[in-house]
């Protein structure tokens, strides 16, 4: 049932996808979630050293790096996917996508719960980083290249280094056009600047008229 989801929804995310057999044969992505749940099977059963046989091999001929300790929902999209890590108490959640270079990892050597969960219909943009173990919530968008180290809302945006939190709830928006904080904080603050340059030359206005 997970490797027929799995195919429409790289149907539906990938408009260069051209037919089942080119997603189910060519595409590392679904190769290496496949592989991820065969090698869950065996983690979860104890079989420890199986689990992280299949997840090394599978890491060698993908590209992808799942450790079979993480937990994974359905319909997962990979797209691309050279260079993506998940680590072993990452938490994932349904319809998520990932685009390549994605690093979803720990801080430090802690134990317990040290990766982070994203919700369901998440989408994390090409190169980036979410480090920690916090939410990211349901239909948050994380854009290209930004490091994440605190917790995200649901329906935000999170971009920059280290990543600022957008709130963009109800927008469409991809891993490229995403909106640069800086830039966003530099317009507001020219936008009070041109308020407060106004209501100083208003006064001005006003008490040179009050001296006339």
């Amino acid at each position: 049932m997970h490797l027929f989801e799995d195919i429409k929804a790289y149907k539906r995310n990938d408009p260069a996808a051209k037919s089942v057999a080119e997603i189910l044969l060519l595409y590392n992505g679904l190769h290496a979630t496949t592989d991820y749940r065969i090698a869950h099977w065996f983690y979860r059963h104890k079989l420890f050293f199986v689990a992280r046989l299949i997840s090394q091999w599978s890491r060698f001929w993908t590209g992808i790096e799942i450790h079979p300790g993480a937990k994974i929902g359905r319909r997962l999209v990979i797209d691309h996917g050279a260079g993506i890590v998940i680590g072993e108490t990452a938490e994932i959640g349904d319809d998520c996508l990932l685009y390549q270079g994605v690093t979803l990892g720990g801080t430090g050597k802690d134990s317990g719960k040290r990766h982070p969960t994203l919700g369901n219909n998440v989408m994390v943009g090409a190169g980036a980083r979410i480090l920690g173990p916090f939410t990211v919530g349901n239909n948050a968008r994380i854009g290209a290249n930004s490091v994440v180290l605190r917790e995200v809302p649901d329906n935000t945006t999170v971009v920059g280094v280290p990543g600022r939190i957008v709130r963009l709830s109800g927008d469409k928006l991809d891993h490229i056009h995403t909106p640069d904080p800086v830039m966003l904080e530099l317009d507001e603050l020219r936008r009070r600047v041109a308020i407060l340059e106004e209501t100083i030359g208003s006064n001005d206005r006003r008490n040179e008229h009050v001296s006339v």
